[in-house]
């Protein structure tokens, strides 16, 4: 797996820069280095700030054979050299150029295990001092790989924090886009549930007016049949008394006017259900508009006949003494 490598923080460089400067006084050498590879390329990171150190920041060389730092990045293992002026396998390395015969250094690498440097001391003798501590070279190498790996470690950290930001922020967009689109059909929702509303009241009305119009159809129809016809049908079955095959053919009429009247009356019943067949038959002429004395006409009676009958209607209705207009009373109760 891939790993990223963070670029070295000044704090951090500051604090290598302490170590490189301690490990030079306590082992008594004038150079003591943090050396950064990339490939071909090898360059002083740091350097100790001590008398008589030739390498200075920046400086840098091209990895090849006659560079310490070269074997140690081969081996990633410790070199120790005492006198390369002895020793066949260095005596013309680069370094012997600054007069650095003595030389030990250890490999810096990531967590990952590729290679980040070096870390070594160099003086121009056999230093016993130094040699006899080498392990204290070793050690503060360590303490650098311990920082590259908590630079590691932060910036992964720091990588999966921007990562989970970047996804709650998605979240949130998502969050946002989706309420909204809710909130838009919510609206929608209402106007519809309005519009349907508004519809449901239009229909309501309609239906009222039209069972109103169904009503005073059927209330017309009622009084014309009830006030108009059936009196007359009633005083032409009287005079067709014995006259059996017309007496019939009138019944038969009649008969069919109440049938057609009788899903119409069932409104009056409530009213009529206490009055008498001719109180009844007022009750409905008086309804049509008839006035006493066109009732005591319809009905060939005498105009005192039909007012004692209409007095019986309002003492029934509860009327007497009301002031109520008859008609007007038996009209509302339909």
């Amino acid at each position: 797996m891939f790993m990223i490598k963070p670029a070295i923080p000044e704090a951090t460089l500051a604090k290598w820069q302490r170590i490189v400067n301690l490990a030079a006084e306590m082992v008594g050498v004038p150079s003591s280095l943090v050396m950064k590879t990339d490939m071909p390329d090898h360059a002083v990171l740091l350097s100790s700030r001590t008398e008589g150190n030739p390498y200075s920041v920046g400086q840098s060389f091209e990895l090849n054979e006659k560079l310490y730092c070269y074997s140690v990045l081969q081996s990633k293992g410790e070199l120790v050299v005492r006198d390369a002026h002895s020793d066949p396998d260095w005596c013309d390395n680069q370094d012997l150029d600054h007069g650095m015969s003595f030389y030990i250094g250890y490999p810096l690498c990531w967590p990952d295990g590729s290679l980040f440097g070096t870390v070594c001391v160099l003086d121009t003798y056999d230093n016993e001092r130094a040699y006899r501590h080498r392990e204290l070279v070793q050690e503060f190498g360590k303490l650098i790989e311990n920082d590259l790996a908590l630079l590691v470690e932060i910036e992964r950290r720091e990588k999966l924090e921007r990562e989970l930001q970047d996804h709650l922020e998605q979240l949130e967009d998502r969050v946002v886009r989706r309420t909204h689109q809710l909130s838009e059909a919510n609206d929608d929702l209402q106007t519809r549930e309005q519009e349907l509303e508004e519809a449901n009241a239009a229909l309501s009305v309609l239906l009222s007016k039209l069972e109103s119009s169904r009503q005073e159809f059927e209330d017309q129809i009622l009084r014309q049949i009830t006030g108009l016809v059936l009196p007359h049908v009633s005083k032409l079955k009287h005079k067709l008394d014995g006259q059996d095959a017309e007496q019939v053919l009138v019944e038969i009429i009649e008969g069919n006017l109440k049938q057609v009247t009788s899903s119409f009356a069932n409104r009056l019943a409530g009213v009529l259900k206490n009055l008498t067949p001719a109180e009844a038959e007022i009750a409905l002429l008086v309804i049509n508009g008839q006035t006493t004395k066109d009732i005591a006409r319809v009905l060939s009676r005498d105009k005192s006949t039909i007012d004692f009958h209409r007095n019986n209607i309002r003492k029934k209705l509860g009327l007497r003494h009301q002031g109520v207009n008859l008609r007007s009373h038996l009209l509302s109760l339909q």
